[in-house]
């Protein structure tokens, strides 16, 4: 079975991704979320299916996700992830 999901890259962090649901809107998603991710610009839209191959996370995880909770957060590779000191960001 299936599941259609748009994709967005994250304006604040290089290589961070929000897989959504197709019935989900991004104005729903938790405000802490959406004030990490920054501006979101979609990326693409896709069919997942078990069998399908994606580059760095296991399908089956995401359609979990995405079934369960309506987003799917894939993080940048290990020693990417930009840390945020100061208050407010």
């Amino acid at each position: 079975m299936s599941l259609e999901c748009l994709i967005y890259r994250s304006s604040r962090q290089t290589e961070m991704y929000l897989y959504l649901r197709a019935d989900v809107a991004v104005d729903t998603l938790p405000e802490p979320l959406l004030k990490r991710l920054g501006e979101l610009s979609e990326v693409m839209k896709l069919e997942l299916s078990p069998t399908r191959k994606l580059a760095r996370v296991d399908v089956n995880a995401v359609i979990e996700q995405l079934r369960e909770r309506g987003y799917f957060l894939q993080m940048p590779p290990d020693g990417l992830v930009q840390a945020h000191l100061h208050m407010g960001d």
